[in-house]
């Protein structure tokens, strides 16, 4: 279970690092949100 947690935080700031602003992270998970919204419009 630690492992997992560990793997999962070292994830999330990667994923932060990536975004390099606050800003970027909001609109990363914008995006994300919207092509989930479109996955469940086809189905």
């Amino acid at each position: 279970m630690k492992a997992l947690t560990s793997a999962l935080v070292l994830a999330f700031c990667f994923a932060l690092t990536a975004c390099n602003t606050f800003q970027g992270v909001g609109q990363d998970i914008q995006k994300a949100g919207e092509k989930i919204e479109d996955a469940a419009k086809k189905k």
